[in-house]
């Protein structure tokens, strides 16, 4: 066995340069090492095709790859495995470094980015803390990868989700597998997959050290919001040192009709550092990092998040050999989380901790069977501990004398195992098909209370119960593409996947009316208790794809995606039936209004929905530049069997953008429309919403090594409510003699007006 070494890459024009970010030219080397292996182990036909930034013209004018930062020829990339992105097309979209910097001017919130995707929307949550949905699944349906890094929960209210831990604008590039993500992708999730890349190594073209650096700083009117990013490489042939972080803080935004939507400040920053080092055809990655969020407000929820500490180490390896390429990755995640109270829009004293640790492995290997034929094998391992805790409240008769131990060392590993063939049958015909087995193990430590009084027979049931679960996983996805001829494709796939309950689904134990309204990552008000009893969800997907586009892929590009789910056992909720929960609301089984205490429970349900995408170049000429209409439109629909519809289901929604470039300028005007919400889950009481439509604007201008970004979000200062934000729990109450308490039936008013700048400089 032996290793290849590919042969060095030079360029090949000596045109002048043009500016382009640091961020952007290390995607773009990422994405070129990973096809040039490629070529040396399969024929140019079983090429993948490259994905292209929907924000973006394809333009018919080729230019050469230069660095703009230091105006030397291109770094080169690293040479990873062959072919790490094969699924075929409708099955993913990738957002490049460039889209997520550009959206970076209006939000740091990663999750944000999702929705610029087929179906994306974003749960609301913190500033910077949304939680991620596609095609009606979101939260802990969908799986998020960090560099490989699988990050749990760690707090009842899912504060501190995974693109937290990122900033928009150290993201290198975002994909994500809709629906349909082959076998090899991961498992234990039945929604969509997305996995991040932060700093990808690029290494000099040249002999000597190589250095670029890019600084920005930011300013949003709406909020007082303003911070900076920062990205960093030093490298030579074969070694690479990158830096990318930033930090930002906000206060509270303000509503289209003026009034200050509380609690929705934060402050947060993200660091990373690797380095990276290939030789003979090996490529090593080692990466720390760190994340601190010393306060982030809640309007949906009945407390904030006052401390989160992250830190992490991953390392990564690829390397190609004669019989074929093999990736490699472990990680640890630690999170040190602190929930509270922040004022003065939310006043009281009541200390809920939280302690969680992830760690793994991922192997895979890429075995050529032929010239048409590719095998993949691999083995993964997820690891995760947590403990969650609140210190007892002197003086509170209620939430003392003892601490209140919500989980106690509980514990959720994974082992999963896959194979999966991918078969190029003609020009016309790719297919690939996998089979995979994940093994999910779960237990956790006795419980107890603030008192016996008040806690002591729920403590005391769960604490005599076997709470120990196994589930058995067994997965499989099949995709096909069909290229007729050189202006359509069509792919069909079809997915059976797997995902067991998390901790707090299943081990969140007391049905207290104030302990079940601190669990619940779903911002609606309402309590939530666990359930030892529940199976893990299996959803059955299928999903038809038919794009049509130019035979140049220049010009014009639409693609029509239809798909339904069948969920066995999806992890909903029923009406608390408890003694306990019907003393805090006696009519708990039966109000259509107010807020309710709720019990996890497995229910058939069904998803069904369509997006439609496209792109027209409207002109392109030396004079006016380059103009493209693109569009985004989604349509979901989620109802259990038994008639109840899902909670958070995405309205009818659509994106429609002008974008226009010129020289150094470049424009956009983006209409943004949102339907009415009034298909709601009644078990929730979950509200509805208005239909809006939001007008936003961008502009920019490259000069040699500065950028001047300057954006305006909702230009028509419009008073809308966010379908998936959930329930406002702080700008609206109700008082009595026991004091003031939240009122129901008030949603989250959007931010209004806000001018937005930022100035970069790289060099």
């Amino acid at each position: 066995m032996s290793n290849v070494l590919p042969g060095p890459q030079r360029p090949t024009s000596s045109a002048p340069p043009r500016p382009v970010s640091s961020a952007l030219l290390a995607a773009t080397a990422l994405l070129c090492s990973a096809a040039a292996p490629a070529a040396a182990a399969r024929p140019a036909a079983l090429l993948p095709t490259v994905t292209v930034d929907p924000a973006r013209p394809r333009t018919a004018r080729p230019r050469p790859a230069v660095n703009h930062q230091t105006h030397t020829p291109a770094t080169r990339p690293a040479e990873p495995a062959a072919r790490k992105d094969t699924a075929p097309a409708a099955a993913s979209r990738t957002l490049p470094a460039q889209a997520a910097f550009d959206r970076g001017l209006s939000s740091s919130d990663s999750a944000g980015l999702v929705g610029d995707l087929p179906g994306g929307a974003t749960w609301g949550a913190g500033g910077v803390s949304g939680l991620p949905a596609i095609n009606g699944m979101g939260a802990d349906r969908l799986q998020v990868a960090i560099n490989s890094m699988l990050i749990s929960p760690a707090c009842p209210n899912e504060m501190n989700p995974p693109l937290s831990f990122v900033n928009p604008a150290m993201i290198a590039k975002m994909r994500a597998y809709l629906g349909i993500g082959p076998v090899s992708v991961g498992g234990d999730y039945i929604g969509s997959r997305i996995d991040v890349t932060t700093a990808p190594p690029a290494f000099a073209a040249t002999d000597g050290w190589m250095a670029s650096t890019r600084l920005s700083s930011f300013f949003r009117s709406n909020g007082n919001a303003y911070g900076v990013d920062a990205t960093a490489t030093v490298a030579n042939r074969d070694t690479s040192v990158t830096y990318a972080g930033g930090w930002v803080r906000s206060g509270n935004y303000k509503a289209g009709d003026g009034t200050t939507v509380k609690s929705t400040l934060y402050e947060t920053q993200n660091h990373a550092i690797s380095i990276s080092r290939r030789s003979f055809g090996n490529l090593f990655t080692f990466q720390v990092g760190g994340q601190f969020i010393p306060y982030q407000g809640y309007v949906n929820q009945y407390m904030d998040m006052v401390y989160n500490r992250g830190l992490f180490a991953n390392g990564r390896y690829e390397g190609t050999f004669d019989w074929g390429s093999l990736e490699a990755s472990a990680f640890v995640h630690q999170i040190r989380h602190t929930m509270g109270f922040i004022a003065p829009d939310k006043i009281a004293t009541m200390p809920m901790d939280t302690k969680g640790l992830d760690g793994g492995y991922a192997i895979k290997a890429t075995v050529p069977l032929s010239g048409a034929d590719l095998l993949r094998v691999g083995n993964e391992l997820a690891m995760n501990r947590l403990d969650d805790w609140w210190n007892p409240v002197a003086g509170s008769m209620m939430m003392g004398p003892n601490s209140f131990i919500n989980i106690n060392g509980g514990q959720r590993n994974r082992v999963g195992t896959f194979i999966e063939w991918e078969r190029r049958w003609d020009r016309q015909w790719t297919s690939i098909v996998g089979l995979r087995n994940d093994v999910v193990w779960m237990n956790t430590g006795n419980v107890a209370g603030y008192n016996a009084m008040m806690y002591g027979a729920d403590a005391a049931a769960f604490n005599a119960a076997d709470r120990a679960r196994t589930d058995v996983h067994l997965d499989g996805s099949a995709l096909v593409r069909y290229e007729p001829d050189a202006i359509s494709q069509f792919e069909l796939g079809f997915a059976r996947k797997t995902r067991s309950p998390n901790l707090y689904e299943r081990y969140a134990w007391s049905t207290n009316a104030m302990a079940m309204q601190m669990v619940g990552w779903f911002g609606d008000g309402n309590g939530y208790v666990g359930n030892l009893d529940l199976k893990p969800e299996k959803a059955h997907t299928v999903s038809f794809t038919a794009g049509w586009h130019d035979p140049a892929e220049r010009l014009w590009d639409i693609k029509i995606t239809p798909y339904a789910s069948y969920v066995q056992d999806y992890i909903d909720v029923d009406r608390c039936k408890t003694a306990s929960c019907l003393a805090s609301n006696p009519a708990n089984l039966t109000a259509s209004t107010g807020f309710v205490y709720l019990q996890f429970a497995n229910h058939d349900a069904t998803l069904y929905g369509v997006n439609v995408e496209g792109r027209l170049t409207i002109w392109d000429d030396l004079s006016y530049g380059h103009g493209q209409i693109r569009g985004l439109i989604g349509y979901v629909r989620g109802r259990r069997t038994d008639g109840v519809d899902l909670y958070h289901m995405m309205p009818v929604n659509a994106k429609l953008a002008l974008d226009h470039h010129l020289g150094g300028w470049t424009n956009s005007v983006e209409l943004q429309l949102v339907g009415a919400k009034d298909v709601v889950s009644h078990v929730r009481n979950e509200l509805t919403t208005p239909s809006y439509a939001l007008v936003n604007l961008r502009t920019g201008y490259q000069w040699q090594h500065v950028r001047l970004d300057l954006g305006v979000d909702n230009l028509f200062n419009r008073t809308y409510y966010l379908p998936l934000g959930g329930a406002d729990l702080v700008d609206y109450k109700v008082v009595s003699m026991m004091g003031s308490s939240a009122a129901y039936g008030y949603s989250v008013k959007g931010p209004g007006r806000s001018l937005n700048a930022r100035l970069s400089v790289s060099f």
